[in-house]
């Protein structure tokens, strides 16, 4: 699986904006500056995610971004989704459009497997547990693995 430059870059921004709910919205420029996100690249993820209900924006001098939900109720895979689209395709393709003979035949449940165990993770951990830095147990135990840290 590959997390895009877009999806990283977007999960980072949701991530400052839940970090700073309580200081009002925040101007794209300070969210770009706080998390070294090129600017023009973050106002168009900015835009994808407003149009796909995750962000509010406002104009004028007090203006900019903010989450349209508490960060407790967004997902990371809510983030990805809106930005990348599905979490895990095959060629472009989701998982259960797919079809497979001969000796083939049982990738497809194994590509639906790996889907089952990213959403798994991606779902089940909100921007309020990363930006709080309280990730669910199974993510913790999966990340102090030191086989996880290890490219084979």
């Amino acid at each position: 699986m590959r997390i895009s430059a877009r999806a990283d870059y977007a999960v980072r921004a949701a991530l400052q904006l839940a970090g700073s709910r309580d200081a009002g919205p925040l101007k794209a420029e300070a969210i770009a500056d706080a998390q070294d996100i090129p600017h023009k690249f973050l106002e168009g993820i900015l835009n994808d995610m407003r149009r796909g209900g995750l962000v509010l924006s406002q104009r004028g001098g007090n203006g900019g971004y903010r989450l349209a939900k508490e960060p407790a109720a967004i997902s990371i895979a809510d983030v990805i989704r809106v930005v990348d689209g599905p979490l895990v395709s095959v060629r472009g393709v989701r998982p259960p459009e797919l079809s497979y003979s001969g000796p083939a035949e049982s990738l497809l449940p194994l590509w639906i497997a790996l889907r089952a165990n990213v959403r798994q993770i991606l779902d089940g951990v909100s921007l309020a547990e990363v930006a709080s830095a309280e990730l669910p147990g199974q993510v913790s135990a999966l990340a102090e693995d030191p086989a996880s840290w290890t490219n084979p």
